[in-house]
């Protein structure tokens, strides 16, 4: 397949072998679940060296399109994104329609969502969640965790915490489900209405752990966000600490022109 050439004017040789894969795959010449041609394959389609094919690998790994199962070896994803609208999701009709946050915008995408609950109860609050409350450090709250699917597939961890205070006499937000329009609901129910909602993102690489959580591949990128819900009162009354597949998700902002 010609001579094998390391480097060039368009970048290293790996760097152009990676891009090449990618387009295929977005342009669906490889389709989801379609296997990636093999090293073996490649090093012949190329005429480069199989250490030129793993750095190519690493490359296409890093994109979030493809995930790699051992002794298989890389597969085509099929995880279209969910887009987050930050001025849409907590908007006051969704919850008095009976639609959470996760649930609302996962149907706007035509994807199919679950949660699994796995854990409900009380706990120490974590440093920076009292912080963001206003609670000193170790405060007793209530605390709850969940795993978001789409598709079948996990794309996400979240955990709440709820000043103790605030959440002690509403028995719904101890049970699995809090009922339609989810926690947020509950609480404006019980007089917290809602002002704001601030997030605090951060990307990163996935530890081991998260990545086994989220079914990805050591290293893929994940979104760390952290939302405070506040009221009208000036009041945080919850902390979510969320962590998401970088792949699976589109942040779409709308951000006022004028006061």
């Amino acid at each position: 397949m010609g001579t094998a050439v390391e480097g060039g004017r368009s970048g290293p040789r790996y760097v152009q072998i990676a891009d090449e894969i990618v387009q295929q795959i977005r342009a669906g010449v490889l389709k989801p679940g379609d296997m990636v041609p093999s090293e073996s394959e490649l090093v012949d389609r190329y005429g480069v060296s199989g250490g030129t094919i793993r750095k190519a690998m690493v490359e296409v790994r890093a994109s979030g399109l493809v995930e790699t199962r051992h002794g298989k070896g890389s597969i085509v994803k099929d995880r279209p994104p969910v887009r987050h609208r930050s001025s849409d999701r907590f908007r006051r009709s969704l919850r008095q329609g009976g639609k959470a946050a996760y649930l609302a915008e996962s149907a706007q995408s035509g994807a199919t969502a679950k949660v699994s609950v796995l854990y409900i109860g009380p706990m120490e609050a974590p440093a920076d969640a009292a912080q963001r409350l206003g609670l000193p450090a170790g405060t007793q709250v209530l605390a709850r965790r969940r795993l978001y699917f789409r598709n079948g597939t996990p794309v996400e961890t979240a955990s709440s915490y709820l000043p103790w205070d605030v959440v002690k006499d509403i028995p719904e937000l101890f049970a699995e489900n809090p009922g339609g329009g989810g926690i947020y609901a509950r609480l404006e129910d019980h007089g917290h209405e809602f002002a704001e909602f601030v997030e605090t993102l951060q990307a990163r690489p996935a530890s081991k752990a998260e990545a086994s959580e989220l079914a990805l591949s050591p290293g893929a990128p994940v979104v760390h966000l952290i939302r405070e819900a506040r009221t009208t009162a000036g009041v945080v009354v919850e902390v979510c600490d969320t962590l998401m597949a970088a792949d699976q998700f589109v942040f779409e902002y709308r951000i006022p022109a004028a006061d």
